[in-house]
């Protein structure tokens, strides 16, 4: 490139593309250097600081722009995505460069420039979207086009609207129609952009019986367009979509545009399936957007070119109308808007951006292809040969649940009847949207939530492929990253009613309905003093819920154990994650209110103790006294002087017992110590009772983890101890009836021949094993608890 550069003639043209080069080489290295050093987050001086005198080479300021671009990856590394820019991504950068340097030129030079470079572009785009006879307005908001076609529509309609104004719009309002599938915010936009009224946006519902849940009801749109020309409205403009920005589905435009014919109205189409009009084939509900009367392209994403803008093709034979509504201006800056695209697309040619926009379609066939060869996953399409757009989502059917779920809309299914289980799916679809996010970013998924049909995850490969790079490779792995999450999902799902109905029925417990939660369930436990009509935070409670968090982690399960706020309060609880493999749900639970109830008991003994241990302080300091006192009688008062006393003491000294008190802590009361005195022997005290343990006792296989069903060898466990423990009772019969035998007259001790010892230890060995079996198995679980004061 740099050899092609030295043949420009004009050296400011072959500066700036020697500095744009420089500046991209300079801005990608540094990336790619961040990358590899996998977290060195460079230093990123964004405080503001004084402008220097002396200025700054080109190096330290694009050194700061990577600082600013890139100083907070560290933070979301998740949420950025690197867009791929090319060849040709440098062309369009280079257009905005250009647009400066052209502005410098003289009027006649620069009118026959942007004159050209519009022509150009407009006649470029309207060949390959198959648009005849239309002008092009090119604009960086992709609504502004819109606003641009409804004041044209508005200008057409009402012929004194440039000289009374919004007096005209009183007496007849317009209306415009916009489907309930358009875009979110799309309708306030308009309205605020015209200085229109809410009242004058029409929202047409989507089939609800026939045809797909995406696509405009044209029988309803009917007569709305009745109703409104009844009530003195004047319909102005429909706004209709080729590929919705939800999941692709292309309204019926051939019939829509009939619609719009017969009552006068402007027909504007946009949507992502407009792109395939560059195709050779395509479909007939796409293919009669060529006939409409404006429709807006956005060839950035499409082709994967940066800061490019978005196109509005329309056709109108009034030039004073349209430079009225501004979609004409007579301003060399704004022709200059189509420069970056006029250059993309020589440089890519209409063989590259054809290619470009199949490749994206190839890929979103290949997922489609490949996901109806899964299990579980159901795909939401309209039309599975043309929509570049595929939706999808995670679904299971429990059993006793109604299939007629999977077919009909969840609007018109009973509330009750479907709760549950579609929450559930909900959260686990959005879980598995997330994880194919961060295991293949380079799909560009995106996790969104439907009407009808819940959390589901879209492929949109026309908007993200070429910007990415997205490669068939990459949709390979992301089937394969589906097959393995599926396993997972089943096996929760299947067990989260399982976890509720025990939770519901074990006392202590209280299951927390959570929606959002992608896991087996929530679970509380009530401690004594647990107020369930109150919302707030509960010190106690979380005490509780941190303990038994750590236990819980401490058992080395393969399920995963997180602590957080209740659902719709700030009390404490414990979420359990996603199940791998089939899990013992009553004796999670069991593990659960046993070991919460243990941290309480545990809490309530250690607060008891301490207040029995204050007291008896309180009361040995009180007896002490009182047998000072005592003392004081007893001796008395001349004792107490310190040189008649101790002479006194001389003569005749007291005799008196050294009375203290020690507090025994297992039966909480104060016990004298003269006996320690007198006989030099600490008593011992009562023997405390041990910790009950209300964890049950599991045999489990070397290796196996807690909370993992036993399957056969289990199974082969315990039918090998019934058998151990059926020979044990026979070889104690037998033993027994050889003794028998052997003296027949057993039945008098003082005829009673003497027995072997090694025989009568072995019999009642046999028969202690025999009449407890249990003795003989490990204990499992059991815990000991010691408590120090």
């Amino acid at each position: 490139m740099d050899a092609s550069l030295e043949k420009i003639a004009d050296p400011t043209l072959a500066e700036m593309g020697k500095n744009l080069k420089e500046a991209m080489r300079m801005l990608e290295n540094s990336q790619r250097r961040i990358e590899e050093e996998n977290g060195k987050k460079p230093v990123s001086e964004d405080i503001p600081g004084p402008l220097q005198g002396s200025g700054q080479d080109m190096v330290s300021i694009l050194q700061l722009v990577q600082n600013l671009m890139h100083g907070d990856e560290d933070e979301e590394p998740q949420s950025t995505r690197i867009q791929n820019i090319g060849e040709q991504g440098h062309m369009a950068l280079l257009g905005h460069s250009l647009g400066a340097y052209i502005s410098t030129l003289d009027k006649e030079k620069l009118r026959k420039l942007t004159t050209r470079i519009l022509s150009d572009t407009t006649l470029w785009l309207r060949r390959i979207f198959r648009y005849e006879n239309g002008c092009a307005y090119f604009h960086e908001e992709e609504r502004e086009g819109l606003a641009k076609i409804c004041r044209l529509a508005i200008h057409s309609r009402y012929e004194d609207f440039v000289v009374d104004g919004f007096d005209v719009l009183h007496n007849k309002k317009p209306v415009i129609y916009l489907s309930a599938a358009a875009r979110p915010g799309l309708g306030q936009y308009l309205c605020n952009q015209l200085g229109l009224p809410l009242p004058c946006l029409c929202r047409v519902p989507c089939n609800t019986m026939f045809g797909s849940q995406h696509q405009m009801d044209i029988a309803f749109l009917e007569k709305l367009i009745k109703d409104d020309i009844e009530r003195g409205r004047l319909p102005l403009l429909l706004v209709a979509s080729a590929g919705t920005a939800a999941v692709g589905h292309t309204d019926k435009i051939g019939r829509l545009k009939e619609l719009c014919e017969q009552y006068d109205i402007w027909l504007h189409v946009e949507g992502v399936n407009l792109a395939t009009l560059a195709l050779g084939y395509v479909s007939s509900s796409v293919l009669a957007a060529t006939k409409c009367d404006s429709m807006t392209l956005t060839p950035g994403p499409w082709l994967g070119l940066p800061a490019v803008p978005a196109v509005t093709l329309y056709k109108h034979d009034d030039p004073a109308l349209t430079l009225v509504a501004g979609l004409t201006s007579n301003k060399p800056a704004d022709k200059l808007r189509a420069l970056p695209l006029w250059l993309s697309l020589q440089y890519l040619g209409l063989d590259g951006i054809v290619e470009r926009i199949k490749h994206a379609c190839q890929l979103s066939q290949r997922l489609q292809e490949s996901l109806k060869k899964v299990d579980h996953i159901k795909i939401l399409v309209e039309d599975e040969l043309s929509s570049p757009v595929v939706v999808f989502r995670f679904f299971q059917e429990l059993p006793g649940s109604d299939p007629a779920f999977k077919a009909v809309p969840v609007s018109s299914v009973a509330p009750a009847a479907v709760g549950r289980e579609r929450h559930a799916c909900d959260a686990l679809n959005h879980w598995l949207g997330e994880q194919l996010k961060q295991l293949v970013p380079m799909c560009g998924l995106t996790v969104m939530d439907l009407e009808g049909d819940g959390t589901c995850v879209r492929f949109s490969p026309l908007m993200t492929a070429a910007v990415l790079g997205t490669r068939e490779e990459d949709v390979d792995q992301l089937i394969t990253c589906i097959q393995s999450k599926l396993p997972v999902l089943t096996c929760t799902l299947q067990l989260r009613e399982e976890f509720r109905q025990e939770v519901e029925g074990t006392a202590g417990l209280l299951y927390v309905d959570d929606p959002n939660w992608p896991g087996i369930g929530v679970v509380r436990y009530e401690h004594a003093n647990d107020d369930n009509s109150s919302l707030k935070s509960d010190p106690e409670g979380e005490e509780i819920h941190t303990g038994l968090l750590k236990k819980l982690n401490e058992l080395e399960s393969d399920l995963i154990f997180k602590m957080g706020p209740e659902y719709k309060s700030m009390k404490s609880c414990i979420y359990i994650g996603l199940a791998s493999d089939d899990v013992d749900i009553s004796e999670l639970v069991e593990t659960i209110a046993v070991t919460a109830r243990e941290i309480e008991e545990n809490s309530r003994l250690l607060e008891n103790m301490t207040e029995v241990v204050r007291k008896g302080i309180q009361e040995a300091q009180v007896q002490l006294q009182k047998a000072n006192e005592e003392r004081l009688l007893e001796e008395g008062v001349l004792r107490q002087i310190p040189v008649v006393g101790s002479v006194l003491n001389w003569f005749s000294p007291v005799q008196a017992s050294q009375k203290g008190r020690s507090f025994n802590l297992t039966a909480g009361s104060l016990e004298s110590t003269e006996h320690t005195y007198v006989y030099k022997v600490q008593g011992t005290g009562v023997t405390p009772p041990p910790t009950p343990s209300g964890t049950r006792s599991k045999q489990r296989l070397p290796g196996q983890k807690p909370f993992k069903r036993s399957l056969r060898g289990s199974d082969a466990v315990s039918e090998t101890s019934s058998v151990s423990h059926i020979e044990d009772l026979e070889k104690v019969e037998q033993l027994s009836s050889g003794l028998e035998h052997s003296n027949p007259e057993t039945h008098c001790p003082e005829q009673a021949p003497s027995v072997p010892a090694p025989m009568a230890r072995q019999a009642e060995a046999l028969q202690n094993k025999a009449q407890h079996p249990e003795d003989d198995r490990p204990q499992m679980g059991t815990r000991v608890q010691r408590f120090k004061i």
